[in-house]
This record gives structure tokens, sequence and C-alpha cells, in this order.
């Protein structure tokens, strides 16, 4: 076992680890990195946020976390599992078994009625849900008079939330949401953001969300800032104007950096 596969099984409470995580795009004049040999540990029962502008990385630092995508060079771990080395079998089974996703658009089946769309991961696998467990998400998530409605039946936040729980619902080790407020009115994403900190809170689930909105972000434990593929910093116990502030500061340097780069006839 490789010394850093010893430091990773041998960690406590680390739901997710990456080191020396590096994923390009392209090849020669036309190549892109997106990830510049980023170390990361993402800690269990937190509610983590990922932030950075346009093209920092942060969605393809979910993608390969969450083994959606793979990478050019390091290592990643779901729990004690290195994943980079997975055959796509393996991998799916891993998803399917081991990790809840929630997307913008929230990926809802419109034949399927709620309740239906919770369980068919596990419908798909062949498992019998814990009965207990999915009463439990569902009174929380406010969907028990929902439960046969269809897609279409429902309001955009009642669908985002039937898509929580679905995340939910196979009591999964980790939970990757990417902006899933994008698609809702204020007043909706208020209501998944506050779902997804009670899932962290009140059922001990390990949430990773990547967002550009500050006030999203405010709902979670700790920020991580992406810069051109690298993390460039961090938040313990983030607040809307504080994450804003930040984001303003990395804007500026930007500019700064935009400004003194040579134009294409220099």
């Amino acid at each position: 076992m490789s010394p850093s596969a010893v430091e990773h099984a041998s960690a406590d409470g680390i739901a997710a680890r990456a080191r020396g995580l590096t994923k390009g795009y392209g090849s020669g004049e036309t190549a892109v990195l997106a990830l510049d040999s980023v170390d990361v540990d993402i800690t269990r029962g937190r509610f983590t946020a990922v932030m950075g502008p346009s093209g920092s990385g942060k969605s393809t630092l979910m993608h390969c976390l969450a083994g959606l995508d793979t990478v050019s060079a390091g290592q990643v771990w779901l729990g004690d599992t290195e994943i980079t080395g997975l055959r796509e079998r393996e991998l799916t089974r891993l998803r399917r078994d081991r990790i809840g996703f929630m997307f913008q658009s929230f990926n809802l089946i419109p034949t399927l009625n709620a309740a239906e769309n919770i369980t068919l991961p596990m419908d798909i696998a062949g498992r019998k849900p814990d009965e207990k467990w999915l009463d439990q998400v569902i009174d929380t998530l406010g969907l028990r008079d929902r439960l046969t409605h269809r897609p279409s039946q429902l309001s955009g936040g009642q669908q985002q939330r039937v898509a929580c729980a679905r995340a939910l619902a196979s009591r999964p080790e980790l939970i990757f949401a990417d902006e899933p407020t994008g698609n809702l009115d204020s007043r909706s994403g208020l209501e998944v953001l506050g779902f997804l900190r009670d899932a962290v809170d009140d059922l001990g689930q390990t949430v990773v969300m990547v967002t550009h909105d500050p006030g999203a972000a405010a709902h979670s434990d700790l920020v991580l800032f992406l810069g051109d593929g690298r993390i460039v910093d961090e938040m313990e116990r983030p607040t809307a104007e504080a994450v804003l502030e930040r984001m303003k500061r990395f804007d500026v340097i930007r500019s700064r950096y935009d400004d003194a780069a040579p134009s294409p006839e220099d």
C-alpha cells in the first residue's frame, strides 16, 4: 500500500479525499488545465461549499470526486476506497450505492410520481429502502402530501425537494449538489438550502455543493475557493457578506492579472 493510501486508511472522519488531483482537456496549444494538483479533504458530517469564477474548476472538482469524470493524474478516495483505479462498472455501482446527487435540472422521471422518483435508484439496484429512514427523509423535506404527484404537478421547489429526497433515500456516504438552487426562485432556493442544512445537522449526512451564490454558500460549514484549477482560500463559518467580499477581491486580482498579460499583438 502506498504511503498516501496508508495515510487515507488511517484518517478518521474523512468522507472523500484527493491528492495531486489533476485534470486536463485537449492537447498542444488548445490544452486546458482544469485542475492543477489539488489536495483536498471532505470532512464527514459537514456541509462544504465550493466556489470560484467561471472556469475555475469547481464543477470539474466535484465530478472527479464523485467519479463522474476521469482524472489525468493524482488519486481520489471515497471513504477508504480509491476510485481512480476502478473500472466503469465498479464506478457505476459505487456511485449508485454510496453517493447521492442533486443537479440544477432536477433530473426527475416525468412518468413516475414523487415516491417512485425518490426510490428509483434503489429500485434499479434491487434494494429495499429502509422504511424508517425513508419516512424521516420524506417528513424532513415536507413531501408527505406530494408523494403521488408527478413532476409536472409539482412546483420547481417541490421538484428539487424530491431530488433531494432521492439523493438522501439510500443514506449515502456523500451527497454532491451542483448548483441545486440555480433554477429556483429565491424562496424555493432558501427552502432547499435549509433542507440540505437539516440533512447535515439532523440526519448526519455529508454534503458538497458547487455554487456561485454567496447566500447559498453561507448555509455551509466551510467554503473552498477555487482559482485557475487550484484551491486558493477557504472560509470557516461563512456569511454571505464575507463570501461576497472574498469573491470581489478575487475578481480584482484576476482583473489586474488580465490587464498585465500581453495582448495577442505583443
